[in-house]
Parts: structure tokens; C-alpha cells; sequence
């Protein structure tokens, strides 16, 4: 599909999703399990446009049972509700940064439930191998965040993007773009005119970004001090991981466990990092990142998992040296970049 092409079955999209949200009554948001800022932060800065435009809006996600710590401020208007809480069959569903139904965990019924009944499913995403399970489809893979579509099909709406809303944009884009370290002119274009509403960068940033309980400087210490470099992996790019187990995770949140892979990641001698997360007793949540040169998401997909090229994920069972072995072998036959 050329380029030319790719932005006019866009901007048909965002117009067609455009005129469907004009006229719904009830609409239900979705974040993917476990939501980051990017997710939530979409939901509901569309959430709070739809509300304000006079339609019921709820915004929900299937685990945890509500959103991390430093999202909170973020819902200024309510419109989080727990996952019992929504509709066995929406009538109208958006579904933010989620490229599977199986992102939404024990929501994913929804999906086929409104459907089924005759309603309509807007799927708003920017990653590159979203499965295109609802009945719309608002996706542009080279979009560095899914707030970035939010924002565009806010303009389509004609909704004012105020200081909430702004806020719920900007959390979501200084954290998928690393600090803007991923981030096209057009971005930082788009990130400018988030500060012009009143966002403050600092206030936003910093309860995402860098701020942390004390606890979990001892569990960081106790699994960078298990840390392991092979040089050699990686198809001699070389690869740094780690393992987060039950007794690390502790009294901490999963926010807090998420973010060392921010810190694995800045080995120098190291083109890609992973973090294993045990998540139950022999389950595995594992992310990974990658420099430049490795296209991860390939080697997630291998996986079972998926994500973007330069930072992706899966899950699995067993033992953490099987994991790590299979995940050995996606690396070497991954794609190289560049």
C-alpha cells in the first residue's frame, strides 16, 4: 500500500469514526490489561470529548481492578468503572492501543457480544500487527502513539481539546515516545500544542516517569544484582536480561516491576534487553526492548507475543531458562533493522 493511499484510508477512518461517535448515546472505552499511560490516557481524553458532547461515556480495562497509582490524577472526571461494572453488550465500543482481543483479558467478550448484538466496535491503535477484530478501524502503525489518533479524531469531532484532556494526551505521549526520544516534527508539533492548552510538563511527567516508593530500590537491587549479559546473543548484537520473580514483586505495584526494563535497557554493551516478570507461580510476562538494529517484535510474535519493532512482549509458562532459550532463538532469526 503506498503512502499516499495509507493516509487517505486513514482520514477516511477517523471521518467515518468521526460521524459514528457524533451520533452514539452510550459509549464504553477500553484500555488493554495492565493500561499504560498511552492506553488509559486515550480512553479517556475520548471518553471525557463524548461526555461533554452529552453522551453516557465509561471508561474500564480487566486487570487490575483500577488504574496504577501515577494514572489516577489522570481521571479528573470519573469515568474509570470496574470491569463488572460495563455492559454484558455495548452498544457502542472503543477499544484504545489493544492489538488483540487477547489484550483485554476477561473483557475481550465485550467484543463479540456487541457485535453479535448488532453494535459497533471502533478500534483506535497504532501497532503495526493489530489483528483488525472490531467492525471499525482507526489504525496507523507509523503513529509513535495511539493519544496521537486520539488527537486527529478529536479535531474530526470538532471537540475542544481543554486542560483534562490535554493532560490525558500528553501522559500518554511523553511515555510511548521515551521522552520524546522516538518522536517525528509533526509529534513534537502535536506535543506543543498539548503545553498551549496549560499542560505543566514537569507535574505531568514526573508522577510517571520519575517517581518511585522506596521499596523499590530494594528490588531493583536484588534483580540488577542477578542481571545477565551474553555478549555473543542476539546474533552477536548481544543481549542483557533479567528476572523479576514473586518475592522481588512483593508490596509493589505493576507499574513499578514495568519499569525495569527502562533500566536494563541502558546496558551499553547490550542491543536488545529483556525483563522476565513472574506473574503467578511458572507464568511469565516478558518485555523487550531493542537499541536500533533488532526488530523485537518479530522475535516477540515468535513468542506468542507481539508490539512494536523496537519494544515489544509476550507471555509464557515454565521454567525462566526454558523462556529465556526460546527467546535465544527468536532473537538470532529476528529481522535486522537499518
Amino acid at each position: 500500500m503506498s503512502g499516499h493511499t495509507a493516509r487517505s484510508d486513514l482520514a477516511t477512518a477517523l471521518t467515518d469514526a468521526a460521524r459514528l461517535l457524533s451520533d452514539a448515546q452510550d459509549v464504553t472505552l477500553f484500555a488493554h490489561i495492565n493500561p499504560d499511560a498511552d492506553a488509559l490516557g486515550s480512553a479517556l481524553a475520548l471518553g471525557r470529548a463524548l461526555r461533554a458532547r452529552g453522551a453516557t461515556a465509561r471508561v474500564s480495562f480487566g486487570w487490575p481492578g483500577e488504574p496504577p497509582v501515577s494514572l489516577r490524577s489522570l481521571d479528573g472526571d470519573g469515568l474509570v468503572v470496574p470491569a463488572d461494572e460495563v455492559p454484558a453488550a455495548p452498544p457502542t465500543l472503543v477499544v484504545c492501543d489493544t492489538g488483540s482481543l487477547q489484550r483485554l483479558g476477561p473483557l475481550s467478550d465485550r467484543v463479540a457480544a456487541t457485535i453479535a448484538a448488532g453494535g459497533d466496535v471502533v478500534v483506535i491503535d497504532h501497532h503495526v500487527a493489530n489483528t483488525r477484530y472490531g467492525t471499525h478501524h482507526v489504525i496507523d502503525e507509523h503513529a509513535e502513539a495511539t493519544v496521537l489518533i486520539v488527537l486527529r479524531l478529536l479535531d474530526e469531532l470538532g471537540a475542544e481539546v481543554d486542560l483534562p484532556i490535554a493532560r490525558c494526551l500528553y501522559a500518554g505521549l511523553v511515555t510511548d515516545t521515551r521522552s520524546f526520544r522516538h518522536a517525528s516534527a509533526d509529534t513534537h508539533r502535536a506535543a506543543a500544542r498539548l503545553l498551549d492548552a496549560g499542560v505543566d510538563p514537569e507535574a505531568t511527567t514526573r508522577p510517571l516517569l520519575d517517581t518511585h516508593p522506596f521499596r523499590w530500590m530494594g528490588m531493583l537491587s536484588g534483580v540488577l544484582g542477578e542481571a545477565k549479559l551474553e555478549e555473543s546473543a542476539a546474533g552477536g548484537l548481544g543481549f542483557v536480561h533479567a528476572t523479576v520473580r514473586l518475592e522481588h514483586a512483593a508490596g509493589l505495584g505493576s507499574e513499578e516491576i514495568d519499569s525495569v526494563i527502562d533500566v536494563v535497557r541502558t546496558t551499553s554493551e547490550a542491543e536488545v534487553a529483556a525483563v522476565l516478570k513472574e506473574t503467578a507461580p511458572g507464568r511469565w510476562s516478558v518485555s523487550l526492548r531493542a537499541d536500533s538494529l533488532v526488530d523485537v517484535g518479530r522475535a516477540a510474535a515468535a513468542c506468542g507475543g507481539g508490539g512494536h519493532r523496537l519494544a515489544s512482549g509476550f507471555t509464557a509458562e515454565g521454567e525462566p531458562e526454558d523462556v529465556l532459550a526460546a527467546l535465544r532463538k527468536a532473537l538470532d532469526e529476528a529481522p535486522r533493522l537499518g
